[in-house]
């Protein structure tokens, strides 16, 4: 059985050689074969994935930042490849939901052990995601941090203050749906709205904290205005998956959402920004993906 590593030498923030060399010796002594395949341009992990799975291969490892993690899954969707990681992006926000360890020995371990489960995605005006998707602060954040010279956490937290100190939030108009059956949420300004199909961001910042891989729901994070002096608070909130406890945020699992706003805007899937239009619909794909995990610390897939 195949064992297909997709390496995006230029993605993320850390080095790949080393992960590369450890490819071999982690897997002499199983009854997997593994073969390393390296990205030359923006889309062709998508493409490799996809020919990877067509040709039967159990698992398909990206190795790469949180957007070639994105590239990889869109090519196996839908197929019996399973998603693997070795996380090396700036966040890790999907890898961390499922239990895979930061350092590549200990998410060798996990690939070697090929523990699969049958996962949902997300799709954002129709482009798949597999970790957050949305509008609003966050995918403004996303926007600006995409053009920063340098990645990392650091570099994201001082984008998020510096968007944070100006952004004033927009009104929109959300449509929920749930088996067939829609209801509207008034109009309100909202600060961010933030659909999870995992617990959170990255870095174990958690926006959607109960949001399952495995419940065929997405989690949406409607976000009102808040008192900007209360930031700390929020900071803390997040980072303890707690978020759900701030007065200015309603969090509802549903099967779709329609976001409706004035114009046209920002977006963004898994930390990739875009620009979307004025409606908005974000909805969950049930068991549209495998996934290899390892032993989440919150036991949420």
């Amino acid at each position: 059985m195949k064992v297909i590593f997709i390496v995006n030498p230029i993605s993320g923030t850390k080095s790949k050689k080393h992960i590369i060399s450890l490819i071999p010796k982690y897997f002499a002594d199983t009854e997997y074969t593994a073969e390393i395949k390296y990205t030359e341009y923006a889309g062709h992990a998508e493409k490799l994935a996809n020919e990877a799975a067509k040709d039967g291969a159990i698992a398909v490892v990206a190795v790469g930042g949180d957007g070639t993690v994105n590239e990889v899954a869109r090519g196996i969707v839908h197929t019996q490849s399973a998603l693997g990681i070795i996380p090396c992006g700036s966040g890790n926000g999907l890898a961390r939901h499922l239990g895979i360890p930061m350092s590549a020995k200990g998410a060798m371990e996990t690939l070697r052990k090929m523990n699969i489960r049958d996962c949902d995605y997300g799709k954002i005006c129709g482009h798949p995601f597999f970790c957050t998707a949305g509008v609003g602060f966050d995918a403004e954040v996303s926007d600006t941090f995409a053009r920063a010279g340098k990645r990392g956490l650091i570099t994201y937290l001082k984008t998020t203050i510096g968007v944070g100190l100006k952004y004033k939030g927009y009104e929109y108009e959300i449509e929920i749906e749930n088996d067939g059956k829609k209801e509207r949420v008034s109009s309100d300004l909202y600060w961010l709205i933030t659909a999870g199909n995992a617990a959170q961001y990255g870095n174990d910042f958690f926006i959607t904290p109960k949001a399952s891989v495995c419940d065929g729901k997405l989690d949406i994070n409607l976000w009102t205005k808040f008192n900007k002096l209360t930031s700390p608070i929020v900071g803390i909130q997040l980072a303890i998956a707690k978020i759900y406890h701030n007065p200015h945020v309603h969090i509802v699992s549903c099967d779709k959402v329609t976001i409706h706003r004035q114009e046209e805007g920002p977006i963004q899937w898994d930390g990739d920004p875009s620009h979307g239009p004025k409606d908005v619909v974000l909805e969950c794909v049930p068991k549209g993906i495998k996934m290899v995990v390892g032993k989440p610390k919150r036991n949420i897939l």
